[in-house]
C-alpha cells in the first residue's frame, strides 16, 4: 500500500531530492566545474539504465541532487559581494514606503547600476518620511555587508539571502537627495514590477484616505494588498494566538478567494479556454503587484496549474502538482527552501491534499449533498485540522506557540477573509463601500482580541529542535499511511 501511495506521486521523490541537494549545497562547497561533470555523467547513466527502472529511478533522483547543489552554488556566488571601503557615490531607486524606526526612516532601495538590493536607514526627517515607491535617489553612503544577527530560531542573516538583500548602508541627511535616475539598466520584469509597486502605493493611498482606525487600515492592507508595514506588534500577536495569522499573509487562501471571484464574473462556457487564461494573467498580475512573496508566487503557480488542467478534466489538484510547484520555484530560487512562508505554505497545502480526502469520508456523501450548511462547515472543519497539522510543528518552532482556539478562529476569519477581499475590491471602485469594510474589519479584530483573551488560547514556551520538528513530521507520514492503509482494508 505505501508504495502504491508513493507510485501515484512520482515528481515527490524529484522535489525531496532536489531540496537535499540545495541543503548539501548550504554546508558544501563544491567546484561548479566538478558538479557540471557530475551531473553530466548521472544522466548519462540514467539514460543508459532504461532497461533497469529502479537504478534509472536512483540516477534520476542523484541527478536532482547534483542539480541541487549546484543551483545553490550559483545563487551563493550570485549574492556574494565585496563592498569596498569608505563613502561610495551611487543611484537608487525606492522599491518599499518609509517604515518609521526609533532614529531612523527604514526603506529598501534598490542600485540602477548593478541591480542590487540594499537595506536603507535614512537619518530621520521631514524629507525622509516623504519618500514614495519609485523615486530615484542619488546617495553617497558606506555599503556593508549583512549583519550576521540572530534572536531565537530567526536567522537575519539568512532572512536577508532569501530576500535577495546583499547589503545595508546608513545615510545622514545631508548625503543624499532625490533625483531622476536611468532605469535602463534594469530587466524588463524589474521594470514591471516597480511599476506594479508604484500602483500598490496608490492603492494603498485610496484606502488610507477612508477615514478608518489604524488598526482596520494595517489589516486591508495586508489582506488585499501585501503590505504589513502599518501592523501593530500588539495586533500581530493577537492574530498569531489566535491562529489567525494566515490571512494576514498572502497565500492560497486569498488567491482562491480572487480565482473563484474572477471565475464568477468572467468565466464564459464557449470561450473558455480564453477565459481561464484571462483568469490567470489576473492572477500574476496580482502577484506582481503584491510583490511576488515566495507563497503567493507558490499559489499562483498551482493555480495556474489547475486552470490548465481543468481545460482537459483532469485531475485539477494533487500532491504531484505542488511537488510540481515547489521543483519550479526551487530552481528559481533555492534560497526559497529557507524561507519560513515558503515552508508554512507547503506543509499547509501538503497535508490538505492528503488529509482532506480521509476527513471527507466520515460523512457520507449522501448526507452531505442533502444538508448544504453541514458541508460547508464540515469542508471548513476538516481543511482548517488538516492544515494545523501540517504548520504545526513548524509554527512551534519559529514561534515556540500554538493557537488552542485555531479551530474557532477559522470558523470566523475564512469567511470574514472572502468578504474582506471582495469588498476591498468594491472600495477601489466605489469608495463609499470603505465604510462597510472598515467595520467588518473591525468586527473581525473584535472577536480576535475576545478569543486572544480567553484563558489557555495559546500554549507558549515550545522549543522544538530541527531534529524533533523532523521526527513529528515522520510520525505524521506514518500515521497517514496506517489510515490509508486502514482504509483500504475496510472498503475490501
Amino acid at each position: 500500500m505505501e508504495n502504491k501511495v508513493l507510485d501515484s506521486m512520482p515528481l515527490v521523490s524529484v522535489a525531496v531530492s532536489l531540496m537535499a541537494g540545495i541543503l548539501l549545497g548550504d554546508v558544501v562547497a563544491l567546484s561548479q566545474t566538478v558538479l557540471m561533470a557530475s551531473l553530466a555523467g548521472c544522466l548519462v547513466i540514467a539514460l543508459l539504465s532504461w532497461k533497469m527502472p529502479g537504478l534509472q529511478s536512483a540516477m534520476i533522483c542523484l541527478c536532482f541532487v547534483v542539480l541541487g547543489l549546484l543551483l545553490m552554488q550559483r545563487q551563493k556566488a550570485s549574492l556574494a559581494v565585496s563592498w569596498p571601503e569608505g563613502d561610495l557615490n551611487y543611484e537608487a531607486v525606492v522599491l518599499t514606503a518609509p517604515v518609521e524606526k526609533p532614529k531612523t526612516m527604514a526603506v529598501d532601495i534598490l542600485l540602477t547600476s548593478n541591480q542590487r538590493k540594499l537595506k536603507c536607514y535614512l537619518q530621520k526627517d521631514g524629507r525622509s518620511r516623504g519618500l514614495k515607491v519609485g523615486d530615484g535617489l542619488e546617495i553617497q553612503s558606506r555599503i556593508r555587508e549583512n549583519s550576521h544577527w540572530r534572536k531565537g530560531t530567526f536567522d537575519y542573516h539568512r532572512y536577508l539571502e532569501v530576500h535577495g538583500f546583499t547589503g545595508s548602508t546608513y545615510v545622514a541627511s545631508w548625503k543624499w537627495r532625490k533625483a531622476q535616475v536611468s532605469l535602463d539598466n534594469l530587466s524588463r520584469l524589474q521594470r514591471t514590477q516597480l511599476s506594479m509597486l508604484r500602483l500598490r502605493s496608490q492603492l494603498l493611498q485610496r484606502f488610507a484616505t477612508q477615514g478608518a482606525a489604524d488598526e482596520a487600515y494595517a489589516v486591508v492592507a495586508a489582506m488585499a494588498l501585501g503590505d504589513k508595514t502599518a501592523l501593530t506588534q500588539e495586533l500581530k500577536d493577537t492574530y498569531s494566538v489566535t491562529g489567525a495569522s494566515h490571512v494576514l499573509a498572502l497565500s492560497g487562501l486569498h488567491l482562491g478567494i480572487i480565482y473563484m471571484l474572477l471565475s464568477l464574473l468572467i468565466v464564459n462556457r464557449r470561450w473558455r479556454m480564453a477565459s481561464q487564461l484571462l483568469i490567470v494573467l489576473c492572477i500574476w498580475a496580482f502577484v506582481l503587484l503584491v510583490g511576488m512573496s515566495v507563497s503567493v508566487v507558490r499559489s499562483a503557480l498551482m493555480l495556474s496549474v489547475y486552470a490548465l488542467l481543468s481545460l482537459g478534466h483532469r485531475d485539477r489538484m494533487s500532491v504531484n502538482t505542488l511537488a510540481f510547484t515547489a521543483i519550479v520555484l526551487l530552481m528559481v530560487n533555492p534560497l526559497s527552501l529557507f524561507d519560513v512562508g515558503f515552508q508554512m505554505s507547503f506543509m499547509a497545502v501538503l497535508a490538505i491534499l492528503l488529509f482532506v480526502p480521509l476527513g471527507e469520508r466520515v460523512l457520507s456523501q449522501e448526507f452531505l449533498m442533502s444538508h448544504r450548511v453541514v458541508r460547508w462547515i464540515w469542508s471548513l472543519v476538516v481543511v482548517s485540522c488538516a492544515a494545523q497539522v501540517g504548520v504545526a510543528p513548524l509554527i512551534a518552532y519559529y514561534f515556540q506557540r500554538l493557537s488552542v482556539f485555531f479551530l474557532v478562529t477559522n470558523l470566523v476569519v475564512v469567511p470574514s477573509a472572502t468578504l474582506i477581499l471582495w469588498f476591498s475590491l468594491a472600495t477601489l471602485v466605489v469608495p463609499s463601500c470603505g465604510l462597510l469594510l472598515f467595520r467588518l474589519v473591525a468586527f473581525q479584530n473584535l472577536v480576535l482580541t475576545w478569543i486572544a483573551a480567553l484563558p489557555d488560547s495559546s500554549i507558549n514556551g515550545l522549543h522544538p529542535t530541527v531534529l524533533q520538528v523532523v521526527m513529528t513530521y515522520i510520525v505524521i507520514g506514518c500515521v497517514y499511511l496506517l489510515i490509508v492503509r486502514l482504509c483500504a482494508g475496510i472498503r475490501r
